[in-house]
C-alpha cells in the first residue's frame, strides 16, 4: 500500500473489507451485548467488540434482522459506532473459515483466552521490541519478562495513550493489533505505522481473510465458534471473557510468507544500489576529489533502510523456523 496518503489508504481498506461479502446472505439475528455483538446468517456467526459507551437513541433496534449482510456491512466505515460494530459482525458472518487457504494453523487450547495468543508467540519472539495495541486482561504477566509496551485508548498506570503509537510503532519489531482496531478506523493507521515490523491482527473481531496480507499483517490470531448456542447465550446475558470458556478458541494463521518474499527482494535490490553508490564513493575519492561524497546522505539513508528491512526479515524468518510454528 506504499505510495499512498493516509486518507488515501483508509479509504480504500473501507471500500474494500465490504467488497468481500458475496451472494444474498442475510442476517438472521443480531445481539448487541454489553462486551461483545453478534451477527448469525446461515451457519455463519460472526462477533464484534461492542463499543464501550452508551446510547438510548438508536435509529435502528427491530429492523436489522433480514437486512443483506452487504448492507450492513456497508456501515463499516461509519463514525456512528453501534453502526460500524454491526457492519464488522456482518462482515464475520459472512465469512465460514476456510483453512485450507492459509499456509500454515494451529488451534491454540480451548479455555486459554486472549492470553492464549500471547503464550504462543511470546517465547518464540524473546528479546523483541514488542507493542501491544490494547490492554488485555492479565497482560501485566508479560511486563516483567518481554519488553512490552501497551497502547490503550483509555490508559491505566502501565499503559501509553493511543497517540504514543505514532512513535512506539516505528521503534517495535513485533506489534500485536486488536482486531477492535478496524471497526473503531485506526487499524490502517497502526498498519501503516507497523510496517517495519511484524504484525498480528488478534481477537475475536478478526475477520478471516488472508487478503489482509496486503495491508501489512503477518498473523491473524481470531477465533472459531465451538458452541453457537452457549455463545449466543453468553453474548446476550453480557459475557466478556467467559466467551473463552468453551463457545469460542483461538486459531492462528500465517499470511505473510508472501510479505516476507517482498521483503527479501527489498532487501536485494537495496543491497545492489548500496554496491553501487559505495563504488561511485570510491571512484569519487579515488579521483582525487577531497570534498564530501556529493550522495553521501543518499548512502547512509539507504543503509539505514537495509538494517530496518534485514531486522525485519530476521524477525520473520526465525518465528517461522520455531519447531511449534512449523508443526
Amino acid at each position: 500500500m506504499s505510495g499512498t496518503s493516509k486518507g488515501d489508504q483508509e479509504r480504500a481498506f473501507y471500500d474494500w473489507l465490504p467488497a468481500q461479502l458475496t451472494g444474498d446472505m442475510k442476517a438472521d439475528e443480531l445481539l448487541i451485548g454489553l462486551v461483545w455483538s453478534l451477527c448469525r446468517s446461515g451457519s455463519g456467526t460472526g462477533l464484534a467488540m461492542t463499543p464501550q459507551s452508551y446510547s438510548r437513541t438508536l435509529t435502528w433496534p427491530g429492523t436489522l434482522a433480514g437486512k443483506p449482510l452487504r448492507e450492513l456491512a456497508d456501515g463499516i466505515g461509519s463514525w456512528e459506532p453501534f453502526e460500524a460494530c454491526v457492519a464488522m459482525a456482518a462482515v464475520n458472518a459472512s465469512i465460514i473459515p476456510d483453512f485450507s487457504a492459509f499456509e500454515h494453523v494451529v488451534e491454540l487450547p480451548v479455555g486459554g483466552g486472549n492470553l492464549a495468543v500471547f503464550d504462543y508467540f511470546l517465547p518464540r519472539i524473546r528479546g523483541a521490541n514488542i507493542v501491544v495495541i490494547g490492554r488485555y486482561p492479565g497482560l501485566d504477566a508479560y511486563q516483567q519478562q518481554y519488553n512490552l509496551k501497551v497502547i490503550e485508548r483509555q490508559p491505566g498506570a502501565n499503559d501509553y495513550p493511543d497517540t504514543a503509537a505514532e512513535y512506539l510503532l516505528a521503534e517495535a519489531d513485533w506489534v500485536f493489533i486488536t482486531a477492535s482496531s478496524i471497526p473503531n478506523k485506526t487499524f490502517s493507521r497502526l498498519a501503516e505505522l507497523s510496517g517495519h515490523a511484524v504484525s498480528v491482527l488478534m481477537g475475536p473481531t478478526t475477520p478471516w481473510l488472508p487478503q489482509l496480507a496486503r495491508w501489512g499483517i503477518d498473523f491473524l490470531a481470531g477465533t472459531i465458534v465451538r458452541d453457537e448456542l452457549l455463545l449466543r447465550r453468553v453474548v446476550a446475558e453480557g459475557g466478556g471473557k467467559a466467551i473463552f470458556d468453551k463457545a469460542v478458541s483461538y486459531v492462528v494463521a500465517d499470511i505473510g510468507t508472501a510479505r516476507m518474499q517482498q521483503v527479501k527482494e527489498q532487501i536485494a535490490a537495496l543491497a545492489e544500489q548500496r554496491d553501487e553508490l559505495k563504488q561511485q564513493m570510491n571512484d569519487w575519492y579515488a579521483a582525487g576529489h577531497s570534498k564530501r561524497f556529493p550522495l553521501l546522505s543518499e548512502l547512509e539513508a539507504l543503509l539505514g533502510e537495509l538494517s530496518g528491512l534485514d531486522t525485519l526479515y530476521k524477525q520473520m524468518w526465525d518465528v517461522r523456523q520455531h519447531p511449534e510454528v512449523r508443526r
